[in-house]
């Protein structure tokens, strides 16, 4: 295993995340706790979770994901090996079933009470706030309209984690789904304000969705604010199945067909230019698409997700396989030509 450090911290993770949103719903505890103990072995120490998991979100199984996290971790006795990251849900109806007051003060001590009565712990390494609470572009969407209802409320948040930090139940701050202009208005308020510091930005990034590049690569780097990569895979569209024909009946797009972002034509397009570039070069499009994620210059960690052993083997493997320059400009020249087909 490959490690790094969560930024402007001494916080050693290694760059393989597991994901775990499909435990509780796709997964049983039982297969959630085997992947936990097999990544463990593997060297993997950085979980993340969600108050919303897992997904498709509903009121009757929020928050079973971390619950089966926590069983784990008090039939292990492993919390002191591993790094546990976790969300808050942002607001919407998507999320009403949670709760309504978005990232209030009462809303993220009520959240960070709750997981960590799941996690089983008294303390959560990276809270992240999982989209932002104002409406903007996330999940893809398109055709920017300005949120006139929302009030600015950078600085109440950031007050509000700092004293969760102060009474020791989270150790850094990260953010989700946020862009450019949200990400430096974070670090605005902690430069001017001597408050916490965002540490990461969990967004999607696979080879099919390279929109982090246009400009939040670059504050990435310029502001040391790691990326974590969700989605490195596209719902499992890299791994090849869905245009082989091999996908099997509990498969995530067959299952939740409505998450349709990683489906559109020009994204199956691209996906066989990627194939072949792949078996060209003797890898599965699995590695090689895990592999373009894990060498990006702004990348904390990559978070991957499996719903059987055989695929977190192959996902975790891929930290041992580099790519060429010369695979690489192959996967540019795809890029240039059908690029980001599943913003």
């Amino acid at each position: 295993m490959k490690y790094t450090t969560i930024p402007n911290t001494n916080i050693k993770v290694s760059k393989i995340c597991l994901g775990s949103m499909t435990w509780g719903n796709q997964n049983t505890e039982a297969e959630g706790h085997k992947q936990l103990d097999y990544a463990l072995d593997k060297g993997v120490n950085f979980i993340d979770t969600a108050e919303l998991y897992p997904v498709p979100a509903t009121a009757e199984m929020s928050g079973r994901t971390s619950k089966i996290i926590g069983t784990w971790l008090k039939k292990s006795g492993h919390r002191d090996k591993v790094v546990l990251a976790s969300k808050i849900a942002g607001g919407g109806d998507y999320t009403a079933h949670i709760r309504t007051t978005g990232f209030s003060r009462n809303a993220i001590n009520e959240a960070i009470d709750l997981e960590l009565e799941r996690l089983q712990t008294d303390y959560i390494d990276l809270f992240q706030l999982h989209w932002p609470e104002r409406d903007t572009n996330r999940f893809g969407v398109r055709n920017y309209k300005l949120d006139t209802k929302w009030e600015d409320n950078f600085n109440e948040i950031l007050h509000s984690l700092d004293s969760e930090i102060k009474a020791g139940r989270i150790r850094n701050i990260g953010i989700s789904n946020e862009n450019s202009w949200g990400t430096m208005r974070y670090l605005e308020e902690s430069k001017n304000h001597n408050l916490p510091r965002v540490a990461t930005i969990q967004n999607a990034y696979s080879m099919l969705t390279r929109t982090f590049e246009t400009d939040l690569a670059e504050v990435a780097l310029r502001e040391n604010v790691g990326l974590l990569a969700y989605s490195p895979m596209a719902f499992g569209v890299l791994s090849g199945k869905y245009v082989k024909g091999n996908v099997a009946d509990n498969a995530r797009l067959k299952l939740f067909p409505r998450f349709a972002r990683y489906s559109s034509e020009n994204a199956t397009q691209a996906t066989k230019h990627y194939l072949k570039i792949a078996e060209d070069n003797g890898m599965s499009l699995a590695q090689m698409s895990l592999a373009f994620v894990n060498q990006r210059p702004f990348l904390t960690s990559t978070i991957i997700g499996a719903t059987k052993l055989d695929q977190l083997k192959e996902n975790i493997d891929s930290i041992n396989v580099t790519l060429s320059d010369d695979i690489l400009e192959q996967i540019d020249a795809v890029h240039n030509i059908l690029p980001n087909p599943a913003p």
